[in-house]
């Protein structure tokens, strides 16, 4: 879905954990380069590459990968990404999410001790298979590491904004040149509505509060959420009123 002039939101469907679910990288391009921001659940490398096809990409346009944060439905295909070319890509991740996407920690929310009730819910192939990726999580070297109000000098500026809660090197990304933010899972998207941090799967909901706080120094057109999609209704409005009531 295109956002803004070189900013596509993809629309990949995952099933994992006994559930469906749609979630929404996003792609950054021009007539030179491209940059993926989060990849997807393992197994979804071909609709990451269908995507990139049906707007005119070729995989030898995309020069990085920028990863938001650790979990594994946003580092899922960096291992097949970094293979198809030949590791010529930059990797980008901030630094304290770096040692656990390497393969140095474990994922804190993808592991066989945090999955166990999951686990444990599934029918035993899904769970046999579910075990198998806690177990052998994406893993992928982090060639340059990202700080709180960087600007990497790609498509207009690429603004980050280190916004921890959800995990702890969580970040989020504004573009200035098309004003779109990129969330990641800072916030989630109902219905073309903004809505705060999902409890369950954020690690310290009072830090994933205060981070939203960053977000209304920006001037904000679109906003895109990795889980619910794309927000242009009223965005500032929307963040005063999830702020003012959580």
């Amino acid at each position: 879905m295109r956002i803004a002039n070189g900013v596509e939101m993809l629309e990949l469907e995952s099933e994992a954990f006994g559930g469906k679910a749609v979630i929404h990288p996003t792609l950054l391009w021009d007539d030179k380069e491209a940059i993926l921001i989060d990849t997807g659940m393992p197994g979804q490398y071909e609709q990451i590459i269908s995507a990139m096809n049906r707007i005119g990409l070729s995989l030898d346009k995309l020069k990085a990968v920028i990863l938001t944060h650790q979990d594994i439905d946003h580092i899922g295909n960096v291992p097949e990404i970094i293979k198809a070319t030949k590791g010529s890509i930059e990797i980008f991740a901030h630094e304290l999410d770096k040692p656990y996407i390497e393969g140095e920690i474990s994922l804190i929310k993808t592991n066989p001790k945090s999955m166990t009730k999951i686990l444990d819910s599934l029918p035993e192939d899904q769970s046999r298979i579910m075990l198998e990726l806690c177990e052998n999580p994406p893993k992928a070297k982090i060639d340059t590491t990202l700080s709180d109000g960087q600007e990497l000098p790609y498509f207009g500026g690429i603004k980050v904004l280190f916004t921890p809660g959800h995990t702890p090197g969580h970040i989020s990304l504004y573009l200035k040149k098309s004003r779109v933010l990129v969330a990641a899972d800072a916030m989630i998207c109902i219905k073309g509505n903004l809505r705060g941090p999902v409890e369950q799967t954020t690690l310290d909901m009072d830090t994933a509060i205060s981070s939203l706080d960053k977000f209304l120094k920006y001037d904000i057109e679109s906003v895109i959420c990795y889980h619910g999609g794309v927000c242009n209704n009223k965005v500032h409005t929307q963040l005063e009123n999830i702020i003012k009531n959580l």
